[in-house]
């Protein structure tokens, strides 16, 4: 009988579902499990989460994963990725304060537009934006004080998965990195930020080097999910960092580009650099860096249009017969643009006023238009985040490697290459985030050098054709103008109250 091969177990605890995934050191995978996770939504712009969740999915999905191997014994350790930026407050026995707050909340506009200063930016390595938790810790300062005040922590998810599995608060340096109170250059948490936040030292986590051991898995947990012995858990990283290491982007020069949900691109970096071009995140090893872009309307984008202007019949599933209609459009949709601030900009201007446009409709147009200009509004964004990468770093992004439901669109990943003159490398695996975790685990327990056998195989890559590519060198200075163009009349709008009609108006109107 063939003695099972080692593996190590990694955790993505992302916004909707908590995922494990037992991979050898040659990055085959040996079993899985996932868990659901629900988000609430209690008032606009606020997004919320029962962080028990967290520790409960988990632990179902570990017990899964662990009883579908052929021998448990083959577990060498766990390590993490999760959700990023989401925090919770937790009292001395461990229970949630509050629901957690997740990154893509947007309660804290008032405290971005007043804290947000190149100070912060200086020091956390974050442009000011929506995303880092510092700006709604200082939103609970001032709306919810007694939270903050009875919270014997402040975690991140890295934090509390570590606390429940190992019995010590602690994080990865490149986990609560983007909480943004950290001195990034120094990899500590930073007074100053502390305070703009409204947080005590004390009730922070201990930080731990990404790829460092924690500490052992308690005796409770290594019984409950189905542990012969207790194994090490792994600091691990933020889910996008995890998913550059993953897909081995790992060298100045290249780039992972998640087109999911968010679109992000990011590039490792050994030196510390800020820049409103990009994001600065803590990498792995400790002391490296991810410079990332982000915008956060790519997949949400095309959904949304399948959605409430597809065809009613499929409930915005994907939809063969509008790809093609909209791959028979020429390039530039017989000149429409589309601007894909539907949540928001993020990178390069950071403004939480902005919102969508299509410029250029006419009568000619059709549904396949404005879809391939959605498209190719995503692709000029791209084209705009290298531009100010490369422009700020001096390194040409020259090996892009696309993952996220976007990248399984032929159409869609085509039209990324010849817009942003570039070739896309797609990645096969499905859980790339995972697949970092575990590479960085087996960095640990193996070698560097025998870890990278772990990295996402690598299917198609989409070369730019000439023809097309040249249209859209000559759109881009044109797409670059819309968003200048309308940055006042996006803060008019923002500033302009909507207004609460009474039932019988409604009922009156419809």
């Amino acid at each position: 009988m063939s003695t099972p091969q080692p593996v190590v177990l990694a955790v993505d605890c992302s916004t909707t579902a908590a995922k494990v995934v037992a991979l050898d050191l040659d990055g085959s995978e040996q079993a899985s499990a996932s868990r659901p996770l629900a988000l609430s939504r209690p008032r606009p712009g606020f997004h919320e989460q029962d962080a028990v969740q967290w520790w409960r999915a988990t632990l179902a999905a570990l017990a899964e994963t662990i009883a579908a191997l052929p021998d448990p014994a083959a577990v060498q350790g766990i390590c993490l990725t999760h959700q990023r930026e989401s925090f919770v407050c937790i009292d001395e026995r461990g229970a949630p304060l509050r629901p957690a707050v997740l990154w893509l909340d947007s309660r804290a506009g008032a405290e971005i537009a007043e804290l947000g200063t190149d100070r912060v930016h200086q020091v956390s390595g974050k442009p000011p934006d929506t995303t880092p938790a510092i700006y709604k810790l200082a939103w609970l300062s001032r709306h919810e004080p007694q939270t903050l005040a009875q919270a014997a922590r402040v975690a991140d998810v890295h934090a509390v998965l570590a606390h429940r599995l190992t019995g010590r608060w602690a994080s990865s340096v490149a986990s609560a990195d983007s909480l943004g109170l950290l001195d990034l250059a120094a990899g500590i948490w930073a007074p100053e930020l502390l305070h703009l936040a409204g947080v005590r030292a004390d009730q922070l986590p201990d930080l731990v080097p990404p790829g460092a051991v924690i500490a052992s898995l308690t005796a409770d947990v290594t019984r409950e999910v189905g542990l012969p012995a207790p194994v090490p858990l792994i600091a691990g990283l933020g889910d996008g960092q995890a998913a550059g290491l993953g897909a081995g982007a790992v060298e100045p020069g290249m780039a992972y580009l998640n087109l999911g949900t968010s679109m992000v691109l990011g590039t490792p970096s050994p030196t510390y650099l800020t820049s409103r071009a990009f994001r600065t995140l803590a990498g792995a090893p400790q002391g490296s860096f991810v410079f990332e872009t982000v915008l956060n309307a790519a997949a949400y984008l095309a959904d949304w249009f399948r959605r409430e202007l597809g065809d009613p019949a499929l409930g915005g599933a994907v939809d063969p017969a509008l790809d093609q209609a909209a791959d028979d459009v020429p390039p530039g949709a017989e000149g429409l643009l589309a601007v894909p601030y539907w949540n928001a900009a993020q990178t390069p201007y950071w403004d939480a006023d902005a919102r969508g446009a299509l410029v250029g409709l006419h009568g000619a147009h059709t549904r396949a238009h404005v879809y391939r200009a959605l498209l190719e509004g995503v692709a000029f964004e791209l084209r705009l985040h290298l531009e100010g990468l490369e422009a700020a770093t001096g390194q040409r992004i020259s090996v892009i490697r696309a993952m996220g439901g976007g990248s399984r669109s032929r159409l869609w990943t085509q039209i990324v290459a010849d817009v942003t003159d570039r070739p896309i490398q797609v990645c096969l695996d499905e859980q790339l985030s995972a697949r970092g975790a575990a590479v960085l685990a087996w960095r640990t327990l193996a070698s560097p050098s025998e870890a990278v056998r772990c990295h996402a195989d690598l299917g198609e890559t989409f070369t730019p054709r000439t023809e097309f590519a040249a249209h859209y060198a000559r759109l881009a200075p044109i797409h670059r103008q819309i968003y200048p163009g309308l940055r006042a009349l996006f803060a008019d709008l923002a500033a302009t109250p909507t207004p609460t009609l009474s039932p019988h108006v409604i009922r009156a109107r419809s």
